[in-house]
């Protein structure tokens, strides 16, 4: 009997959000193991998760008899792991490319508006919820911002690289799910935007939305 593949981790939580659209992607069945971040003090430091993911972060993706963190390191194994359909491109430098992009949301722009990075602004550096706020929608817009400068202008693929999803959108989508959660301003990011409306129209990725997940509140 196969194993279950098993995904650990919160309705809202951008990686573990990513994560879900690859899954999807890939076809793959699929069991939800929720971890509230804020119910219970963070039930992502009880020593059960704790055993899983010593980072006591979201996503841990449980597969193959393994246990994964890190949402970019998931990514590649499935890709590695079930290659159809593809989230990378054939090319070297078009996977470069895809990979770029992919990192320059995962660990330019994700990092800076993390909810632990937030926590410490206002609990130990005494930041106000407007100076929080403004400190998010700063540097997700800048980051966007920047992203949307990777992008080929005059593509008329709808997707961040190539016709089909991609590592990138993976990265993207939820990024920019989270940028419209806290008021960014998208009007700068127009192919962010667009790139972002066609993902939404695939049932897969559309099955990943925060608010259609079993923990959603």
């Amino acid at each position: 009997m196969t194993e279950a593949i098993i995904l650990h981790g919160y309705w809202r939580s951008s990686a573990s959000y990513r994560v879900r659209m690859a899954l999807n992607l890939k076809g793959l069945n699929w069991q939800s193991r929720p971890v509230h971040l804020v119910r219970d003090g963070g039930q992502q430091h009880s020593e059960t998760y704790r055993a899983l993911n010593p980072q006591r972060l979201v996503p841990t993706l449980e597969i193959d008899g393994h246990t994964l963190t890190q949402s970019m390191a998931m990514l590649e194994y499935l890709e590695e792991t079930r290659p159809a359909p593809p989230l990378l491109p054939e090319d070297a430098a078009g996977r470069a490319q895809v990979r770029a992009i992919a990192n320059a949301i995962a660990a330019d722009i994700h990092p800076l508006n993390n909810l632990r990075v937030l926590k410490y602004l206002v609990s130990e550096l005494g930041v106000g919820e407007q100076a929080k706020l403004d400190w998010y929608r700063h540097w997700t817009e800048q980051g966007l911002l920047h992203v949307e400068a990777m992008l080929d202008e005059d593509s008329t693929e709808a997707f961040c690289h190539g016709s089909s999803p991609t590592l990138a959108d993976c990265c993207l989508m939820p990024q920019v799910y989270n940028a419209r959660r806290f008021d960014c301003s998208l009007d700068a990011v127009p192919r962010v935007v667009a790139i972002c409306d066609a993902l939404s129209t695939i049932p897969a990725i559309a099955q990943a939305a925060p608010e259609l997940q079993d923990d959603a509140e």
